[in-house]
């Protein structure tokens, strides 16, 4: 609806802007349903590509919560971010295989699990 709202306030006539909106949407459908058939076939980087999106997501609030990051435009200041961006990943992928490594699949475990 906020896009919609959006689309209409940059002057989209509304049957354009529902169309817009409408293959917006449709695009996030496909991509969810090719998504869940992919799920099996990405078990092992799964983890890695949820660490990739989830700090997309969190630059993107943090972001929009400190407007200088939008201000410093300096190639050195793009790098510091990427950095950044960068070591959250290597922390998230650190502790996943901390957390792999606490929990090994065993076969006991695995058997105790399915009862």
């Amino acid at each position: 609806m906020g896009d919609f709202a959006i689309l209409l306030q940059s002057g989209y006539g509304r049957g354009r802007a529902l169309w817009y909106n409408l293959m917006a949407s449709l695009g996030t459908v496909v991509g969810g349903v090719s998504a869940y058939f992919a799920l099996e076939r990405m078990n092992g980087v799964l983890p890695y590509v949820l660490a990739l999106a989830a700090s997309s997501f969190i630059y993107v609030a943090v972001a929009d919560l400190i407007p200088s990051l939008h201000r410093r435009t300096h190639l050195s200041a793009a790098l510091q971010q990427l950095a950044m961006i960068a070591a959250g990943i290597a922390l998230i992928v650190m502790v996943n295989h901390w957390a792999e490594g606490m929990h090994p699949d065993t076969p006991e475990t695995a058997s105790v699990i399915s009862r």
